[in-house]
C-alpha cells in the first residue's frame, strides 16, 4: 500500500514530453483503453458505482469525454485521465507518464532531445539589490530568499501576489529566473501553484508560515535562507519535526519520550528498527510514548512491525482483504516471481505460483488468499512501560499509516490526537499496467478490504480520540499530547 500514488505521478522529470502522440494514440483513445482496463479490472469499481449510482458515473463519463476530446498532447491528456480515476476514490489510482516507446525507440529518442522550457515564463531581477532592499525591510512577510532541494528560490511580491523565480536550480529541467511558483489572494485567502520538476502544476490552498523561516505550500517546504530570521525555540522544535526525513527520539522530561517517524516505507524499516533497538531500555522504563507520524507516506506494513510490542496489550485482529480475479490482474502474481526487482526469494515464489493458480480457478470473482478472514496476532509479553501511548496524526495519513493506526488502537494503552486521516485504504495493492503506446501507466487496485461496506475508511479516514483544533498552533501540538498523557 503506497501513499506516495494517491497524487498523479508525472514522471517527465526531464525525460521528454511527446508533443504528438506516436501512431494512433491520441487522448480518446487512450481514455477509451483507460476506461475499459479500470472497468474490467479494478478491484473498486463495482463498489464505488454502487455508492455513487450508475447515472452519477454516466454524467461523468459524459463530462470527462467533453474534456478529452479538446487534448492535444499528451501533457494535457494526462491530467484529464486522472480527473476520471478521482471519480471512484482520491486514492491508489494514478496515470504515471513515461518516455519509453517500445514501438518506436528512435521516435522517442528525438522527442526527448527535443524538449526544453526556454520559452517558460520569467522574472528578472537583480539579486544584490534584492538582498539588499530584503535585509532592509522593517517587516518581513513571504518575499525572501528560500530553499527546497534542489532549487533556491526568490520570492517577490508582484503588485498583490507573491511570485517565486529560480535564483539556482539542480534540475536540468529549470533555469535562472524561470517563474516556479506563485502565491495568491483569492477572497482574502492565499492559493499557491507549485511546478513541479517537469513543469506541471501542483495546486494548493493550504499557504501556511510556521514562524519566520519555514514556509509550507501544500506538501513542499521552504526554507528562508535569507534574511534569517531568528526563530524562536518552538517553532525550530516544529520546523526539526516537519523537515525530518529519517526517525529520531528525544526525552521530553522524565515522564516522556518522543518518537518522530516520517514515513513507513519499506526502506525507512531500518531506521525505525534501529531507532527502537537504540532506545529500547529507556522506552521501557518510560511512563508516556508519543509516536509523531503526521504527514506520512504510507509504505509497507513490515515497517511498524517492531511497534507494535512496545505498546501491545491485548490480541490485535486484522481484516483482511479479497483479490479480483481476472488475467490481467493474476498476472502479477507471475511478476513476483519472474521479475527480480521484487525481491522474491523462493519460499515467497511458491506463495505467489500457489495464489496465481488459485486465482486462476476463480477468474471474475474476488478471492480470499489467507486460510481466514481475520488474522490475530497475540504476543507473549505486555510491557508495563509506556503506560500512555499518544499517536499524532493529520490529513495526510493514509494507507499504510491508517493500518497501523487500526492495529494500535486496539492496544487499551494507546490514544490517537490530531485530526481525521486521509482515508485511503479500503481499496489497495496497487497494480501498474502501460498503455497500449507504452506512454504511460495506469496505476490501479487489486484488492478491497472485508471491513467493506461495514467499516469503511476510504474519504472518512480514522477519527482522533483528542482532536485537536485550529486554535492550537501545530508547532504545538506535541507539548498539547505531553500534557494531556501527564495529566492522566
Amino acid at each position: 500500500m503506497k501513499f506516495k500514488f494517491l497524487v498523479l505521478v508525472l514522471m517527465m522529470l526531464g525525460l521528454g514530453i511527446f508533443n504528438s502522440y506516436a501512431q494512433s494514440c491520441n487522448c480518446e483513445e487512450n481514455f477509451n483503453w483507460v476506461k475499459k482496463t479500470f472497468e474490467e479490472n479494478d478491484a473498486g469499481f463495482q463498489y464505488a458505482l454502487s455508492v455513487k449510482g450508475k447515472q452519477a458515473y454516466e454524467d461523468h463519463n459524459k463530462r470527462i469525454l467533453e474534456k478529452i476530446k479538446t487534448a492535444k498532447t499528451l501533457n494535457e491528456c494526462a491530467p484529464i485521465l486522472y480527473e476520471w480515476l478521482e471519480f471512484f476514490r482520491s486514492g491508489h489510482i494514478a496515470i504515471r507518464l513515461t518516455n519509453q516507446n517500445s514501438n518506436n525507440t528512435n521516435q522517442a529518442a528525438v522527442a526527448t532531445n527535443s524538449v526544453n522550457y526556454d520559452n517558460w515564463e520569467t522574472l528578472k531581477v537583480n539579486l544584490p539589490e534584492f538582498e539588499k532592499y530584503l535585509a532592509n525591510k522593517k517587516e518581513q512577510d513571504l518575499e525572501g530568499i528560500w530553499v527546497t532541494e534542489p532549487y533556491k528560490i526568490g520570492i517577490k511580491k508582484v503588485k498583490n501576489d507573491y511570485i517565486g523565480f529560480i535564483i539556482e536550480s539542480g534540475a536540468d529541467t529549470w533555469k535562472k529566473d524561470q517563474i516556479k511558483l506563485k502565491i495568491t489572494h483569492k477572497n482574502n485567502k492565499l492559493y499557491s501553484t507549485f511546478y513541479m520538476r517537469d513543469h506541471s502544476a501542483v495546486e494548493s490552498d493550504k499557504v501556511e508560515p510556521f514562524g519566520k523561516n519555514t514556509l509550507q505550500l501544500g506538501n513542499t517546504a521552504l526554507k528562508r535562507v535569507y534574511p534569517k530570521l531568528e526563530e524562536d525555540k518552538d517553532i525550530k522544535a516544529y520546523s526539526r519535526i516537519i523537515e525530518a526525513r529519517k526517525p529520531f527520539m528525544e526525552k521530553l522530561d522524565d515522564k516522556t519520550i518522543y518518537i518522530r517517524i516520517p514515513s513507513f516505507n519499506v526502506s525507512s524499516k531500518k531506521d525505525i528498527d534501529s531507532v527502537l533497538n537504540l532506545h529500547r531500555a529507556t522506552i521501557l522504563k518510560t511512563e508516556n510514548l508519543i509516536l509523531d507520524i503526521r504527514y506520512g507516506t504510507g509504505g509497507s506494513d513490515s515497517s511498524f512491525g517492531e511497534i507494535i510490542p512496545f505498546i501491545y496489550t491485548n490480541p490485535i485482529r486484522t481484516v483482511g482483504v479479497e483479490y479480483y480475479s481476472t488475467k490481467l490482474n493474476n498476472q502479477r502474481m507471475l511478476d513476483f516471481i519472474s521479475k527480480p526487482e521484487y525481491g522474491f526469494d523462493e519460499d515467497d515464489k511458491k506463495w505467489a505460483k500457489k495464489a496465481y493458480d488459485t486465482l486462476e480457478k476463480h477468474l471474475g470473482t474476488f478471492m480470499s488468499l489467507n486460510k481466514y478472514p481475520v488474522s490475530e496476532e497475540r504476543l507473549d509479553t505486555v510491557h508495563e512501560y509506556p503506560k500512555n501511548v499518544g499517536i499524532i496524526i493529520n490529513k495526510n495519513n493514509g494507507s499504510t499509516d491508517e493500518q497501523f493506526l487500526l492495529a494500535a488502537k486496539q492496544s487499551k494503552k494507546v490514544k490517537l490526537f490530531g485530526t481525521t486521516t486521509h482515508g485511503v485504504l479500503d481499496i489497495s495493492n496497487m497494480y501498474f499496467v502501460p498503455s497500449p503506446c507504452k506512454e504511460f501507466e495506469l496505476g490501479y487496485a487489486l484488492s478491497r478490504s472485508k471491513r467493506i461496506p461495514d467499516f469503511p475508511i476510504d474519504e472518512i479516514g480514522i477519527q482522533p480520540d483528542f482532536y485537536i483544533d485550529g486554535s492550537i498552533p501545530k508547532y504545538k501540538w506535541v507539548e498539547f499530547v505531553k500534557d494531556v498523557l501527564n495529566n492522566k
